[in-house]
C-alpha cells in the first residue's frame, strides 16, 4: 500500500484529505502543518508521495520545504494551493514537483493527480536504475575490451567507429580520440596483399553473415604511417533483443607477431624438456 504524507496547516482540510485518500486505498498515517515536521516525518516514515500546501506553519513555506525534500530525499511532491499566480508557479517549478492541485479541487482530480505522480515517479526510478545498470555494463565492457590481447574496433551499423582498444591504436597508428566518429574505412585500411585491391568492407560482411572468420588469405592493414601489417580478422554483429543490430565488433591481430610469439613459446618449452 502506497503511503502519503499530507502537509497542510488547516486541520479540517487535512483531515478531509486523509479520509479521501484512505478511501482510495492509500495509507495516510499522519498529517503535519509545518515544513520542519514534514522533513522529520519523511525521515521516519519514508512516504511514497507528499501532498504539500504552499502556505503552511513554520519558518519555511511549502515551496521551501519541497526544495529541501527534493535535495534530501527521492520523494515526489504534489502542491496543494489556492494561489495560481505566475510568481508562485515559477518558484514552485524550481523544486520540480510532480503535479499541482488548485483549491478547491474535486475528489476525482485528487485521485488522478496522485496516481499520475506516483506512476511518473516509479517510471523515473526505473529509468535511472536502467541507466545505472547500462553505465556499469559499459564500464565493464570497456575494461574487458581494453584488457584483451588482440586489437578491437567497434562500430555502429553504418561503420562509424565508436570504440578502439590500445592494441588497435598501436596497430593502426590512430589514437581512439582521433578515430571516434570517423568511418571505419578511413582508419582500418585493409587490402589484398597480392592484388593490392581493397578488401570487402568488414562491416557489410558481418551484417550479412552475422559472424565471419577472416576476410582474404593475404589481408594487409595499411597503418596511418603507411606501413603494411599482415592481419587476420574476426567480425561479429552486436545485437539487442535478438535481431536488432546495435553495432559491429572487429577483432584483429598481427599474423607475423602472433606466429613469432608462438614459435618463441614452443622453443622455450623445448628447452625446459
Amino acid at each position: 500500500m502506497k503511503q502519503i504524507l499530507i502537509v497542510e496547516d488547516e486541520i479540517i482540510i487535512a483531515e478531509g484529505l486523509q479520509r479521501k485518500l484512505k478511501t482510495m486505498g492509500y495509507a495516510v498515517p499522519v498529517t503535519v502543518s509545518s515544513g520542519e515536521e514534514a522533513i522529520t516525518k519523511i525521515k521516519e516514515n519514508s512516504p511514497d508521495l507528499v501532498l504539500m500546501d504552499i502556505v503552511i506553519h513554520g519558518k519555511m513555506d511549502g515551496i521551501e520545504t519541497a526544495g529541501q525534500i527534493h535535495s534530501l530525499f527521492d520523494v515526489p511532491v504534489v502542491y496543494l494551493t489556492a494561489y495560481a499566480d505566475e510568481k508562485t508557479l515559477q518558484r514552485a517549478k524550481i523544486t520540480e514537483p510532480f503535479g499541482y492541485l488548485i483549491k478547491p479541487f474535486k475528489e476525482r482530480e485528487l485521485q488522478i493527480t496522485v496516481e499520475i505522480a506516483l506512476y511518473k515517479h516509479e517510471m523515473e526510478k526505473k529509468l535511472r536504475e536502467s541507466e545505472r545498470i547500462l553505465r556499469e555494463k559499459n564500464q565493464w565492457l570497456i575494461a574487458v575490451i581494453e584488457s584483451i590481447g588482440d586489437a578491437v574496433i567497434a562500430t555502429d551499423p553504418q561503420g562509424t567507429i565508436r570504440l578502439m582498444n590500445p592494441i588497435a591504436e598501436a596497430l593502426t597508428g590512430w589514437k581512439q580520440n582521433d578515430a571516434l566518429g570517423k568511418p571505419l574505412t578511413d582508419i582500418f585500411n585493409i587490402i589484398d596483399e597480392e592484388t593490392n585491391k581493397i578488401i570487402e568492407d568488414p562491416v557489410k560482411k558481418a551484417i550479412r553473415e552475422d559472424v565471419f572468420y577472416g576476410l582474404a588469405d593475404h589481408t594487409v592493414l595499411i597503418t596511418k604511417a603507411g606501413m603494411k601489417i599482415p592481419v587476420d580478422i574476426i567480425g561479429s554483429t552486436i545485437k539487442i533483443d535478438g535481431n536488432n543490430i546495435l553495432g559491429i565488433v572487429l577483432i584483429f591481430y598481427d599474423v607475423f607477431e602472433r606466429t613469432r610469439n608462438y614459435e618463441t613459446t614452443k622453443l622455450s618449452e623445448r628447452k625446459k624438456l
